[in-house]
């Protein structure tokens, strides 16, 4: 058996570690590694919650990578058409783990009501529009079907809905103009079958989804012609690669951008939440390892009568301090036990229940704080904790070099 490890584990063991004067100090310590483990994995679970949340929001209304003609229009709506007709549609095989294709068009359309009126922009989409990454917005009715004949069913935002005074099941008059300004505008009457609410109001405020074949019509598109296509991913991360990807499997005529560049200034926004992430981990990590130096300080000098024994009977200096590294070990793994068990049952609680909510939703997109945490992440979260408070422990426990045997030995 390991000597040094048999004697910590004796010394933990022992009845008099738990009514020594170290005892209320080795509690604390632990007490501050459980915390810092809970509060760095919070910030970590709450920080990717976040990140992903706001992504997945982003990326329901516009795919996560958009191919369009190139043209000098810098406006959201769809002026030169793009044909069906591509080898990429309707699945794209030269790019993998591209998940999903769908083609879209958008149109500058003014509602008006009796009272007032909005400028918005129609998306026009078909029946390869997927709804899946929309469903969990709607708020009220139904989502409209547009895989059948064509019809006047429209989504609308909460916010134009409150605005303009409507609800699921009115209609409402709406206003398409031509480029040419000189030109009648298109007109039609559509009617609300669901309302949705991202929380997202720089889109919610812009957009409302009608029928593509409306929009083919006013301006005079053949039926394999549309605005653009919206890719998504399997794998955002590898967003950028596979934009370039995209891009070298597509007709020159024909550009793609993604939505880290469209959404720049939100994307950069996010990606603080890593370096506040790093932040936090960083402070809870010297907070832990000064606690558990003085713990180790007070373990060292209420057993320097051992040490000294230890030293007269062979025992190297690196011998012993093998010993009270083994028992911080073992006293930081008790923490970060106990900070596992409470951090992770905090994120299992606000995952399913959704307890905390933002004081102020509009400012961060959602109404709740999301969570997300996996296995590999916490597992290297532990891991690395326990070696940097190691490491910050060997300085310390170089003070058992400067313990001699006789003066030890004496001390009583």
């Amino acid at each position: 058996m390991n000597l040094e490890y048999f004697i910590a584990k004796r010394l933990i063991s022992g009845a008099e570690h738990k009514i020594s004067i170290s005892a209320p100090i080795i509690k604390i310590a632990i007490a501050a590694i459980a915390l810092g483990l809970i509060m760095m994995l919070i910030a970590i679970a709450t920080g990717a919650g976040l990140k992903i949340k706001i992504r997945e929001k982003v990326a329901a209304f516009n795919g996560h990578i958009q191919i369009y003609n190139y043209d000098n229009n810098n406006s959201d709506v769809s002026v030169v058409p793009v044909s069906l007709d591509q080898d990429f549609y309707p699945k794209f095989n030269n790019v993998k783990d591209v998940a999903h294709i769908q083609a879209v068009a958008t149109k500058a359309a003014v509602i008006r009501t009796e009272e007032t009126f909005e400028g918005l922009i129609a998306k026009g989409v078909g029946k390869d529009y997927n709804w899946k990454v929309f469903e969990e917005y709607l708020v009220d009715g139904r989502l409209p079907d547009y895989k059948n004949e064509l019809n006047n069913e429209v989504l609308l935002s909460a916010i134009i809905a409150n605005r303009l005074q409507l609800k699921t099941g009115d209609t409402f008059y709406t206003i398409f103009f031509k480029e040419d300004a000189e030109q009648i505008p298109n007109q039609r009457n559509f009617k609300i079958v669901g309302i949705f609410d991202s929380g997202f109001e720089e889109i919610d405020q812009r957009y409302f989804m009608t029928d593509i074949r409306h929009l083919q019509r006013m301006n005079k598109w053949e039926e394999n012609q549309i605005g653009n296509f919206e890719v998504f991913l399997d794998d955002f991360d590898a967003i950028e690669q596979k934009t370039l990807e995209i891009r070298a499997n597509t007709m020159a005529t024909l550009d793609s951008q993604n939505i880290q560049r469209k959404y720049g200034q939100i994307f950069e926004w996010i990606g603080l939440f890593d370096f506040n992430t790093r932040l936090i981990i960083g402070i809870m990590v010297i907070v832990g390892g000064i606690n558990m130096i003085t713990a180790l300080l007070v373990l060292i000098l209420e057993r320097t009568q051992m040490i000294g024994i230890l030293k007269a009977l062979g025992s190297s200096n690196w011998s012993i301090r093998k010993v009270f590294l083994y028992n911080a070990a073992y006293l930081i793994s008790i923490g970060l036990l106990w900070g596992n068990v409470i951090g992770l049952g905090i994120i299992w609680i606000q995952n399913t229940f959704k307890v905390f909510k933002f004081p102020n939703p509009k400012e961060y997109y959602v109404e709740y704080i999301p969570v997300s945490i996996d296995f590999v992440t916490v597992l290297l979260l532990n891991i690395g904790v326990l070696i940097l408070c190691l490491l910050m422990l060997l300085l310390p426990s170089y003070i058992i070099t400067r313990i001699t045997p006789v003066k030890a030995i004496k001390f009583e």
